[in-house]
């Protein structure tokens, strides 16, 4: 197979699988006579700091800037940034202290308050929370914080009516009637008003559709305990409804299943219902792009609460998101095997480990939880997914055939793991059981574009159902009109169809999506050059070859250079659909 299709596999694999805090301009302005090699020099230490700040090396970056510190206590920009990233890296007593500083100067700005609100919610100084918090104002991150704490600190000082009617703020603003709601259950649920707790709890399940884990998993385990099974079963149901495949409540079904009568408590108190606020903001804030605010929340909510589970296996997905993969590992492994997220931490510390080129304790971990979850596809479909990143394509057939097994019958919700097998037989050469997978795949998701793309390419190539093969890649297009690769792929096929003319726009979009990509700058020289624009054909080749290609394509883009495509048009498929 070509380069391109190789691409298209790897693209499509990587398919499967906004900074509220630090971005703004720090307003400190170094003395231009010192270099920031210079650290013996307040300017030097600063922009050390921030280019490590650049380079997303935040421990050299608290480092440089607590050196700026010690020589000018007073630049407030420093010191804010100093107690960021003093959180995110999980240094929280160092953080506190520089909160107290710079809460000195400014009292309501907004993160370093919130921190030293969890701070005396640690230790249940539930006044000065409620203090803090009622002299912020209910803009911006605020808006969510301060009434969540506000609410919780009042229950846990005047009870439950009082409680609630400080969360009341939080009811009315736009986006936050769920995050009410929910809240508003769990202080009924503490205070034992059950049917009161379960009321609040459905408005949240008829809001999301049921699809939050965390809620789901706090309405069906009060169930469990009220002995209400069916209750139960529907609520986690209802929840897979919505996340087909999830693993994360396989302990709840198992235990409802099982009649176990050991059924946790998820949230017992106030610190721990000012930990779930904070989750549950972070969780929305990560979803919108915010990862290191969201991060900062994560770290101060397990201060408070150091057994969260699900708070600790998304910090360590946001410290993977910022490509801190040691970071993320470390942060993994603190979360026991009794939670619902200890496999997937395993599969995500080796998938981390492969990020960090120690492939072979990655698949070391991975073949040790395949063990251990015998029936389990996960462990051993990540296997497959590893060795596939790798093109080791014998041995992802291996896992993968491993994976399917333990599936039983494969249902539509399987297609990736069909399509994932016949990706990798078709790089190992192995064209027709490739085929059937990629098949069976497009017969349980019809318009799913990774497969129409992929199989309807190697068709093309092969000689083979040229006339489906273009309308697969058209259709999928359609689906993903901004996926480079696969805009490509119709530009290509119309080039060796000798469609020259319409190949040449698609191409051209294709670069626009993916300008990074050598093949793609290739292919677009190539089309050039057959309608006779060879000089920006030229162009095509040489910004291809700037982009270290394959060692294949360097050598064929150094003919092309030196003396222009020699193949005759004639060598492309004479077979074509109507219109070519």
């Amino acid at each position: 197979m070509s380069q391109r299709n190789r691409a298209i596999g790897q693209a499509s694999f990587k398919a499967l699988a906004g900074t509220l805090l630090i971005s703004g301009v720090v307003t400190f302005a170094p003395d231009p006579a010192h270099s920031a090699n210079d650290t013996n020099s307040i300017s030097g230490n600063f922009l050390a700091g921030h280019v490590a700040q650049k380079r997303r090396d935040l421990p050299t970056a608290l480092k440089f800037l607590n050196r700026t510190l010690e020589q000018d206590s007073e630049q407030l920009d420093v010191l804010r940034r100093a107690f960021l990233f003093s959180v995110m890296e999980g240094q929280i007593d160092e953080a506190l202290a520089l909160a107290e500083r710079y809460s000195k100067t400014d009292p309501k700005e907004p993160i370093t308050a919130l921190a030293l609100a969890i701070r005396d919610a640690k230790n249940e100084d539930w006044q000065n929370i409620i203090d803090r918090m009622s002299a912020m104002d209910s803009t911006g991150l605020n808006g969510f914080t301060a009434p969540a704490l506000q609410g919780w600190a009042v229950f846990a000082k005047d009870g439950l009516k009082a409680g609630l009617d400080a969360l009341k703020p939080l009811r009315d603003i736009g986006g936050t009637r769920t995050l009410h709601d929910l809240h508003a259950g769990l202080m009924h649920e503490i205070s034992s008003d059950e049917a009161a707790a379960v009321t609040y709890y459905l408005s949240v399940a008829e809001d999301d559709g049921g699809s939050s884990l965390r809620s789901t998993r706090i309405l069906g385990t009060l169930y469990e305990r009220q002995d209400k099974k069916s209750e139960a079963k529907a609520t986690y149901d209802l929840y897979l409804q919505a996340q087909p495949g999830s693993q994360f409540i396989n302990l709840d079904m198992e235990r409802l299943e099982t009649g176990d009568t050991k059924v946790p408590v998820l949230i017992k108190n106030a610190q721990e219902g000012i930990a779930e606020a904070l989750f549950g903001i972070a969780s929305s804030l990560n979803q919108q792009g915010g990862s290191e605010t969201a991060l900062v929340l994560a770290r101060l909510a397990l201060y408070l609460r150091p057994e969260f589970p699900v708070m600790r296996y998304m910090a360590a997905g946001i410290l993977e998101q910022l490509y801190r993969y040691e970071d993320a590992i470390a942060v993994y492994k603190k979360l026991p095997d009794n939670t619902p997220f200890s496999r997937s931490a395993k599969i995500r510390i080796a998938r981390n480990l492969d990020s960090i080129d120690k492939t072979d304790e990655a698949i070391d971990i991975l073949k040790a939880a395949g063990e251990m979850y015998a029936k389990d596809p996960r462990p051993v479909t990540a296997l497959g997914d590893l060795y596939r990143g790798r093109e080791r394509w014998d041995d992802a057939i291996s896992a993968y055939d491993d994976a399917i097994e333990r599936l039983g019958t494969p249902e539509p919700r399987h297609w990736q793991m069909l399509y994932s097998r016949g990706v990798v037989a078709e790089r190992a050469g192995q064209w027709e059981r490739a085929e059937k997978d990629l098949l069976k795949a497009l017969e349980f998701e019809p318009d799913q574009p990774l497969v129409l793309n992929y199989l309807g390419y190697s068709w093309v190539e092969k000689r083979q159902n040229l006339e489906r093969a273009l309308e697969m890649i058209k259709t999928a297009v359609s689906k993903r009109p901004h996926d480079g690769y696969i805009t490509d792929s119709l530009g290509w096929v119309y080039y060796q169809f000798g469609r020259y003319e319409e190949a040449v726009p698609e191409l051209e979009r294709a670069v626009e999506l993916r300008p990074e990509d050598p093949v793609i700058n290739d292919h677009l020289g190539d089309a050039y050059w057959r309608v006779g624009r060879t000089r920006e054909a030229a162009f095509q080749w040489n910004h291809s070859q700037a982009l270290d290609p394959e060692p294949e394509l360097k050598e064929q883009l150094e003919k092309k250079l030196k003396h222009g495509l020699v193949e005759e048009a004639s060598a492309v498929i004479k077979t074509t659909p109507n219109g070519g």
